[in-house]
């Protein structure tokens, strides 16, 4: 049995990606500092040993990583509005820590690391659709540390000799996902509770839409198929969706098509437009989205009812 360490294992991914690992018949052990993520996200949580760290804590993740077989790492600061408010925080989780984990890593002898980078932030405003060739061109802090965070998984692999996958992931939609910040969440709260939905710009704004069941297949292909070396790859839906349409969409999964809609200013260091060509991933992952958007708002909508509901 192969056995994985998850950094950020309790979180939106992390919740969706554990189960799947473990029906794969991996066993898997969670590092989760718990500033995002909780125990209470993870259905059948008794199936992992869960561990409270912080991937600052090298002491911590080297102890949690040893007799491990492979690493994947989530664990990070997501949000591109933060990074701009607190550029500081977001290295240190993400750029140092990306860091402390692949030395960990490396130090507990490990060969077999997947990086969750990202497909938006990590580009910029380079023209779609963008693929693994594209020049990453970040306009935040966040997309900044996401790209110092692929140098050193380049780095690890060819200096000690690790195969490391780092995967640029689409805006992802799903379950588990009501602590996020992003425009979903926000939209979908707005909906639920009958105020307008914001739009910060004109809504012209295009962003590629990833269902967490699609991705997390993917980045289980990434761990098995193992590519000697380091590789990138976008996991993604090759559709670019504007956040107007988004906004449109929802309101039709809601059933509340003539939901008002609000336009304030755009905000600084988000990307103008982002969709990605996933062939790479196809052609060497065998990865292939089976989701539609509607598919995957409509769940998604279905579990913030079930789980949620509106304020009191």
């Amino acid at each position: 049995m192969t056995k994985i360490l998850l950094t950020g294992g309790c979180g939106f991914i992390g919740s969706n990606l554990g189960p799947l690992l473990i029906d794969q018949g991996f066993e898997v052990t969670i590092l989760d500092n718990f500033s995002k993520g909780d125990i209470s996200y993870l259905p059948k949580h008794d199936q992992f040993e869960i561990i409270e760290a912080d991937i600052g804590d090298e002491e911590a993740v080297y102890n949690a990583a040893k007799g491990k077989d492979a690493v994947i790492h989530l664990a990070a600061l997501g949000s591109v509005v933060e990074s701009v408010v607190n550029p500081n925080d977001n290295f240190i989780s993400n750029a140092e820590g990306t860091f402390k984990v692949l030395n960990a890593a490396r130090r507990a002898g490990i060969k077999r690391c997947v990086f969750a980078s990202t497909g938006g932030a990590i580009m910029g405003n380079t023209p779609p659709p963008v693929n693994e060739t594209s020049l990453p061109k970040p306009i935040s802090p966040y997309g900044a540390s996401k790209l110092a965070g692929e140098g050193y998984c380049s780095a690890f692999s060819h200096a000690y000799d690790m195969n490391i996958t780092a995967l640029r992931f689409a805006n992802v939609i799903g379950p588990i996902s009501a602590h996020k910040k992003g425009a979903i969440t926000v939209f979908i709260r707005a909906l639920m509770n009958n105020k307008p939905i914001t739009i910060f710009g004109d809504g012209k704004a295009t962003r590629d839409f990833l269902f967490v069941k699609d991705l997390c297949k993917g980045i289980v292909s990434a761990l098995i198929k193992n590519k000697p070396g380091f590789n990138v790859y976008h996991l993604a839906s090759g559709e670019e969706v504007s956040v107007k349409q988004l906004a449109k969409t929802l309101c039709e999964v809601a059933e509340k098509p003539d939901h008002e809609i609000r336009f304030e200013s755009k905000r600084k260091g988000e990307v103008e437009r982002n969709f990605a060509d996933y062939k790479k991933a196809k052609e060497e992952l065998g990865f292939l989205p089976s989701f539609t958007l509607d598919e995957a708002l409509k769940i998604t909508w279905n579990w913030f009812l079930e789980h949620e509901g509106p304020e009191s």
